[in-house]
């Protein structure tokens, strides 16, 4: 097992157990977190059998980064687990700072049908270790701290719940990595029990979901997910969600060239929508030579701006980012394990 999997509850459950101080879990952390060891020898303040017995226990080993893609404002990490699988994370360069997009799991059993992710199944779900190293091994590769962390790489991370949630409780600890909550955003395409499960995390994350179509006709196409969890049920477990927490909700919708994107879309997307506490995030699409869907041309996306906005839905276009790299999300992934 992996150090990293531990939350600083747990470790301090680990070191009360093994007849120790509570305290040390503080002390550990400030090791992994903010000095960053690479090895169990670099610890000054435990006793020796204490080290001793956290490396019999626990191993300390990162992952491997094996290939990194850079454009404009944008890099693109493949990284190799300790089971030779792949899964991949990007950074993007924003005015803000520095924002990481991350796996949950290897590979994804949503299926939907525009995602390079999906196309390719889910192997297993990454521990708690292999989503906290994700944002560690990017941040000593550049030198430079990461500010706002999105869950929105391979995987459905809410088909990883009890790992998700350790994850977010460890980067977010003021002795870990000390994310601001505000500055993590977990996205799921519709799993309504966990969303229901979420509203009762303390925690202030952010919650995403990808919408991509505004009908159950046109979602059942391109996401088998709605066919599980149709759209009237789920908004209605959204509403109750935003009652719940108050916090603002944040639709993502990825414009396909002539399939989501017309104007009658608009209209019934902003119908569907109109009165949430939510705004739409409108993704121009990644296109990729496995995948048969084609950006939505940039007057199009306009249009279809131009819409939301006359029906007063709070509307941001995504930046697109890495045009030159294998910037759709699993496309690197793909390339590696399909060379």
């Amino acid at each position: 097992m992996s150090i990293y999997d531990l939350t600083k509850e747990q470790l301090e459950e680990y070191f009360i157990k093994n007849d120790s101080k509570k305290f040390h879990a503080d002390q550990l952390f400030n090791w992994l977190y903010e000095k960053r060891i690479n090895s169990w020898d670099e610890i000054t303040n435990l006793k020796k059998e204490m080290i001793s017995k956290l490396r019999e226990d626990f191993s300390i080993d990162k992952l491997k980064i094996v290939n990194i893609e850079k454009d404009i404002d944008v890099n693109k990490y493949l990284f190799e687990l300790a089971d030779k699988e792949h899964i991949e994370a990007v950074l993007m360069r924003h005015d803000y700072g520095n924002s990481i997009c991350i796996s949950s799991q290897v590979g994804c059993n949503m299926g939907c049908k525009f995602c390079e992710s999906g196309r390719r199944k889910k192997v297993r779900n990454l521990k708690t270790s292999e989503m906290v190293l994700q944002i560690m091994q990017i941040e000593e590769e550049l030198g430079e701290r990461i500010s706002h962390v999105v869950v929105m790489g391979i995987g459905e991370p809410f088909d990883n719940y009890d790992n998700l949630i350790n994850m977010f409780k460890i980067i977010n600890d003021p002795k870990g990595l000390a994310i601001g909550a505000r500055h993590i955003t977990v996205s799921t395409c519709g799993l309504i029990p966990k969303v229901k499960e979420f509203s009762n995390f303390p925690l202030q994350i952010n919650l995403a979901v990808s919408l991509h179509a505004p009908t159950d006709e046109l979602r059942n196409m391109i996401m088998p997910i709605n066919k599980v969890y149709p759209l009237d049920e789920l908004i209605k477990a959204l509403k109750e969600y935003i009652k719940k927490t108050n916090r603002r909700l944040t639709f993502e919708y990825i414009l396909l060239e002539g399939v989501n994107d017309s104007t009658k879309n608009a209209e019934e997307l902003a119908n569907l929508i109109k009165g949430m506490n939510a705004y739409v995030n409108l993704i121009p699409y990644n296109q990729t030579e496995n995948i048969e869907f084609k950006r939505t041309s940039t007057i199009q996306i306009m249009r279809f701006y131009d819409i939301l906005k006359k029906n007063k839905i709070n509307i941001t276009i995504r930046k697109e980012f890495g045009s030159k790299i294998s910037a759709a999300c699993g496309q690197l992934r793909s390339k590696k394990e399909e060379q």
